[in-house]
């Protein structure tokens, strides 16, 4: 049987039609979306999970509608709200005593805010969650201090954002100036005549690519030697120089001590032993290597 269909917005052009379709759907009362629930977390049962997202559909548009200044179509905004919705579903628990709508609310702005952060500039406007708030909070707070005038904020302005939202100054100055200047394309002229463009004057600091063909043919290299060379150890030696070497958490002595019953002592012993001949192996391969392709 097919999976029944969430509503979707295409085009800004119908987003009226959508708003009318989506209050078709009943809003649950607590008990039904407590059973519907329940027969979607134990049975997998997709047609409560259907009526669970499309009776919280107008929910998905009442909080996206609060993101619409952020120049990015509101179309856009309830379809990546409506995916916040539908991963709320999927965690819910009905057990926990809490509505769904409290429940979903966070992964619906989640879902906004990440789509905005990545869609709103080509370079991402922040990483962490301090700066995530300082995005999705700097033009209200902006807005409270009626500085709402172009160019930087005043040192008295700067930091009151600073502790309203407990983040360093320099983070308000450098957000400020990126809310106000939009990105632009590296191919735009740098003068009116159109001589030039900005991405003449950019600078590749990059290793060329015959650099980079080099160091990944060395290092395929390196690999190809060292899977050889651990061939020559037996797999007590093997294993051991693995756990101790090339793990990113190295295991301790004493654990490869009590699995091989022997003393820490020994299995350091071994360890050094093991990275010895694997040296060893290796160099030699490499002198054949040279003479081979000096013959």
């Amino acid at each position: 049987m097919a999976q029944p269909q969430v509503p979707t917005v295409a085009s800004e052009g119908n987003l009226s039609q959508y708003l009318q379709e989506i209050r078709k759907f009943p809003m649950l009362e607590a008990n039904e979306e407590y059973m519907l629930a329940k027969r979607w977390r134990e049975d997998g049962d997709v047609d409560a999970a259907h009526k669970l997202v499309t009776s919280h559909l107008r929910l998905v548009a009442k909080i996206a509608m609060g993101y619409r200044g952020y120049g990015l179509p509101l179309s856009e905004l309830i379809s990546e709200g409506n995916v916040g919705m539908m991963q709320a579903v999927k965690r819910f628990d009905p057990e926990r005593g809490f509505r769904l709508a409290t429940y979903a609310m966070w992964w619906i702005r989640a879902a906004i805010q990440e789509y905005i952060l990545h869609s709103w500039s080509l370079v991402k406007m922040g990483t962490t969650a301090a700066q995530k708030k300082l995005f999705f909070n700097l033009r209200k707070l902006k807005g409270q201090m009626q500085a709402i005038d172009e160019g930087d904020l005043d040192p008295d302005q700067i930091n009151e954002i600073s502790q309203a939202l407990n983040v360093p100054e320099t983070d308000v100055v450098n957000m400020n100036r990126r809310l106000g200047s939009p990105d632009h394309s590296l191919n735009a002229p740098l003068r009116i005549d159109g001589d030039g463009e900005w991405q003449d004057w950019l600078v590749d600091e990059g290793e060329n690519q015959e650099s980079e063909f080099a160091d990944r043919e060395e290092l395929t290299k390196r690999r190809g030697l060292l899977k050889d060379a651990m061939l020559t150890l037996n797999e007590r030696e093997r294993h051991i120089l693995e756990e101790r070497r090339l793990k990113e958490s190295p295991t301790t002595l004493e654990d490869l001590s009590q699995e091989y019953g022997i003393s820490r002592e020994r299995v350091r012993q071994i360890e050094v032993r093991a990275f010895e001949k694997l040296q060893k192996s290796i160099r030699n391969a490499a002198k054949e290597q040279q003479l081979g392709a000096t013959a």
